[in-house]
């Protein structure tokens, strides 16, 4: 069975798994603390180890959806071991949430550059815990969301301008259209949800003159057309 959407996790939906956080450190009592804290949310499933690698053997087979690390243990410490998943596309987007009493701004900077997906300070608070780490699922959900939509994007840019070369050949032109109608409301939806307003906009009025127009008289779709077409070469 294919695992739910995080959102839908959180929120307590028809999904039958919970969400696989993996906890590393070589602090056993840190680690007990963390296990009891997240252990009493029925959203998490939590599994703990106590160094790097055990955590790469753990990763190669439960696929956790949250690493929750220290930075400072022996032998590979949670930025090394950050490194090392980001090199296999398997593992390269689970998120990393670091774990560290090193909380001064140019630390913080330094992880975030390596990629983790946040940092929670030590001490914490084990009853503020589980709040913690669903925020940082939540966002780490929503980024590889953008991700994935930017990827679309790419693809219905080339979609698009294989549409734009048919109308100015004259062919097909009303299944053409229809297709430009379909990828542009699409657009017009959810550019807007990640920050892409011109790309959303442009859009609405792309499909506005599909609709106006008729397949004698494309040029206003043209128009249209390649104004989103600048408008997603630009983003």
């Amino acid at each position: 069975m294919r695992d739910g959407g995080i959102d839908e996790k959180l929120n307590g939906g028809a999904s039958m798994t919970a969400l696989r956080v993996l906890h590393v450190d070589d602090d056993p009592v840190i680690r007990a603390v963390v296990e009891i804290s997240l252990g009493r949310d029925p959203a998490f499933a939590v599994r703990s180890c106590e160094s790097s690698s055990d955590a790469l053997a753990i990763v190669a087979e439960w696929s956790p959806h949250l690493i929750l690390t220290d930075v400072v243990m022996p032998e590979m410490d949670g930025p090394a071991m950050l490194a090392r998943l980001r090199q296999h596309e398997g593992t390269a987007r689970i998120p990393v949430v670091f774990m560290t009493g090193r909380v001064a701004s140019a630390e913080l900077e330094h992880l975030h550059g390596l990629g983790a997906a946040g940092v929670i300070a030590k001490p914490f608070d084990p009853l503020t815990l589980s709040a913690s780490v669903r925020r940082h699922l939540r966002a780490a959900g929503m980024k590889a969301l953008f991700h994935g939509f930017m990827r679309r994007l790419q693809s219905d840019a080339e979609a698009l301008a294989e549409c734009r070369r048919m109308l100015g050949q004259q062919r097909g032109t009303a299944s053409v259209l229809a297709s430009i109608r379909s990828v542009a409301h699409a657009l017009g939806g959810a550019a807007g949800i990640f920050g892409l307003h011109e790309i959303s906009r442009r859009a609405s009025e792309l499909e506005e003159a599909v609709i106006g127009g008729n397949a004698d008289d494309v040029a206003a779709v043209e128009d249209a057309l390649d104004g989103l077409l600048a408008a997603m070469e630009q983003r």
